[in-house]
């Protein structure tokens, strides 16, 4: 049995959140080994627990109180209807939930689906999607295998699919009616962890991750005269490092810029003037 006041931190057992999950932990500080088919693992710092389950299990896991945070899609805590507190947006796991049909299909919009049967993983997300849509009759079935390829046996006339890059959609002969919702990986807890303090030190690591992810470290050296427009250009976080070098007409800054903008940044500080420009990954930043 595992302790009842240690923190427990669920995360996927297989699928595409599964690494990228294990990955943030490890980053944010805890140690911890996977063995195997093992169920859990110790975390050797903390005595934290975490848990290895199925993504779709998850949200109910954290709402019941059986591990207090949890890593899982947004849109499983939407289909299970989890009463949870989303702590973080993760960045990873990015993703839509779609309609889909056959190409040649007569359908070309949600309203052509009335009185058709839909398949669909997400069954009660693909129904209030068709709620909303004032759509009547459609007959939507929970299937858990392979969605795409009960189109091609004529099963279903539909699906409501979690769609990444849409090259299994293009493999099957379908195409996107329309989409239902996007969706990412986020962190869920609950709103009385075991362990609070261990909790919201977690989830302070976490956002040092997540700065980390969004933003990179500039370095260059800017002509002085040249320094009031190279500060537009990189204004940084709260403002920019400057140290003076031994040549006094040359300034040597330091800054963050988010990652989005690194190109277009370094672009613009070259066209000034600015020289010797680096840039640098981080790994963790509280911002």
């Amino acid at each position: 049995m595992i302790p009842d006041e240690t923190l427990r931190i669920a995360v996927p057992s297989k699928g595409r959140l599964r690494e990228p999950s294990l990955e943030l932990l490890e980053r944010a500080g805890l140690r911890f080994r996977v063995s195997g088919r093992r169920l859990f693992s110790v975390c050797s710092e903390t005595g934290s627990r975490i848990i290895f389950t199925n993504a779709a299990d998850i949200p109910v896991l954290v709402a019941e109180g059986v591990v207090d945070l949890g890593i899982t899609g947004s849109d499983q805590v939407l289909e299970k209807d989890a009463q949870v507190l989303e702590h973080r947006k993760l960045g990873f796991g990015r993703c839509r939930l779609s309609v889909a049909v056959h190409k040649d299909a007569p359908y070309h919009r949600a309203a052509d689906l009335a009185g058709r049967v839909v398949g669909a993983k997400f069954v009660r997300l693909a129904r209030r999607y068709f709620e909303a849509q004032g759509v009547a009759n459609v007959h939507v079935i929970e299937i858990q295998g392979a969605v795409e390829v009960m189109v091609l046996l004529g099963m279903v006339d539909a699906i409501v699919e979690i769609v990444e890059t849409g090259n299994s959609l293009l493999e099957n002969d379908l195409v996107e009616l329309d989409r239902v919702l996007e969706a990412e990986a986020v962190l869920i807890g609950r709103t009385r962890p075991r362990d609070p303090s261990l909790s919201d030190q977690l989830l302070r690591r976490i956002d040092g991750v997540l700065a980390a992810a969004r933003y990179t470290l500039i370095e260059y050296n800017c002509p002085a005269a040249r320094i009031a427009e190279a500060s537009r250009i990189t204004p940084g976080f709260s403002s920019p490092t400057i140290a003076h070098l031994q040549d006094p007409d040359w300034l040597a800054v330091r800054v963050l810029v988010e990652k989005v903008e690194t190109q277009r940044v370094i672009d613009a500080l070259e066209a000034i003037g600015c020289v010797a420009i680096l840039e640098t990954e981080l790994r963790h930043a509280r911002l």
